[in-house]
């Protein structure tokens, strides 16, 4: 009956989840074509590079994921998007179909995740974004069974996701200590798995060590965190994705058990971590999403404590946010891939000759062309990365761009912004976009197009000799 039971559930929660998925599928984000790029030189010979004849970088692209991108076979950037898109969907739906089973037991419990899968608009959007958002997430549900199994996939997830340490520590002590009833058992299990969640992310962090010069991803430098953002980002994720309103419950966490109180805790963590690592720019909470069915399952627990009108107060204000948030942002969020491929067309004839183009969406561009790519964020050029400024606000210099023999730029124009007749004068998006356009490295470039940026109401000049 059990069995029957979980199957159900299991069925059900994964019907609950395709829906959505399919509905947004068309989202995905412009460092998902950084990590195709790497994985399609990775799957050519060329190594671990973004640029074939740069330096070996890491990128955005935690350790492992370009490998297993590549294990397929040769392919373009846009074939190896398509190639993590396809898996990442396959994965978040194994995930769900998990979840639906930890839930069965009660109607409540297994009501309570369906509801909760097709409202949430960013697992269902970064389910086939391109990123390793989904397989994290799946190896971040497998952590939820107990035992040294889950222990090492909560590692395996944090060794993906950095900032999933802390989540994974808080589950897997927290399991640890449930595990026995007397200290001595309890010990055992703590030697055991903690290790087991620890290890693979110093693994990890000596592998980077080894093979690009650093314990820490690129990004550390590229994007450095900043704690007023970090909290700002927390928040509005715990709000946006209903976290906030289905766990803050205090009556029923000090009636529910142990294990529940271990998965809020675990939630909690991991909300401290995000305010820490500063947030993150890209839409649709990206590093909330792996501990969302964590969220899911301790809530779905804890309104098993409500009466008939406390869950019905609860169900409204918890599903409110989701909702306007899948309006708003998933629903549009649906047409940016085919606004990239439309703009990665574009852009083709006139970034053809080109030899080093300086961009700081190097996705796009980088899929549209094999020439040289100059990272004005540092995301893929670990000199750059270094440079003082944040993500769109790097110190470049006029000697760096002729160091790279830059012939060629793309920048994207402010919103509703025209094209200046003396196009450096114009109105750019971003601070080192602004800082390019005046260097004298590009002061015998001339305007090659002016390509719209599907959706934004900004447009993107690409100019060069």
């Amino acid at each position: 009956m059990r069995a029957s039971s979980g199957a159900k559930s299991a069925v059900i929660a994964l019907g609950a989840a395709l829906v959505p998925a399919l509905a947004l599928r068309g989202f995905t984000v412009d460092d998902a074509l950084v990590s195709a790029r790497v994985a399609s030189h990775l799957a050519s010979g060329h190594g671990y590079r973004f640029n074939v004849s740069g330096p070996v970088v890491d990128a955005v692209t935690p350790l492992g994921f370009a490998e297993l991108l590549a294990s397929f076979g040769p392919a373009s950037p846009l074939g190896m998007l398509e190639r993590a898109r396809m898996l990442g969907l396959g994965a978040w739906l194994l995930a769900a179909a998990l979840l639906g089973v930890l839930a069965a037991g009660t109607r409540r419990r297994s009501m309570t995740v369906v509801g909760a899968l097709l409202l949430s608009a960013p697992l269902a959007a970064w389910a086939s974004s391109g990123m390793e958002t989904p397989i994290v997430t799946l190896l971040a549900t497998l952590a939820l069974l107990e035992g040294p199994f889950g222990a090492l996939a909560a590692g395996a997830a944090a060794a993906w996701r950095p900032e999933l340490l802390a989540w994974a520590l808080a589950l897997v002590a927290g399991g640890a200590l449930l595990s026995a009833d007397t200290a001595r058992l309890r010990s055992r299990s703590l030697a055991l798995r903690v290790p087991l969640a620890v290890g693979p992310a110093i693994l990890v962090a000596c592998l980077r060590r080894s093979r690009f010069g650093s314990f820490a991803p690129l990004a550390v430098w590229a994007k450095p965190s900043d704690l007023a953002h970090g909290l700002i980002y927390a928040l509005g994720a715990g709000v946006g994705s209903g976290t906030v309103p289905l766990l803050l419950a205090p009556r029923a966490l000090a009636r529910v058990d142990r294990r529940t109180r271990v998965l809020v805790a675990a939630v909690g963590a991991h909300w401290f971590a995000l305010v820490l690592a500063g947030g993150d720019w890209m839409a649709l909470y990206r590093l909330a999403v792996p501990v969302l069915p964590t969220a899911i399952l301790a809530g779905a627990r804890l309104l098993e404590m409500a009466t008939p009108a406390v869950l019905a107060a609860r169900a409204l204000t918890t599903a409110a946010a989701p909702i306007w948030v899948a309006v708003a942002v998933g629903w549009p969020g649906r047409s940016v891939l085919a606004h990239r491929l439309a703009l990665i067309e574009a852009s083709r004839p006139s970034l053809r000759g080109a030899h080093s183009i300086a961009c700081l969406d190097v996705g796009w561009v980088g899929a549209a062309t094999e020439a040289s790519i100059v990272d004005l964020a540092g995301i893929t050029d670990p000199l750059i990365a270094r440079l003082p400024g944040g993500h769109t606000t790097k110190r470049i210099e006029n000697g760096l761009l002729e160091n790279r023999a830059v012939d060629a730029a793309v920048l994207l124009l402010a919103p509703g912004a025209p094209v200046a007749p003396r196009w450096q004068d114009s109105a750019f998006a971003r601070a080192v976009e602004e800082r390019v356009a005046g260097l004298p490295a590009v002061d015998d470039f001339r305007v090659r197009a002016v390509l719209p940026l599907g959706g934004a109401g900004q447009s993107y000049v690409i100019s060069g000799r």
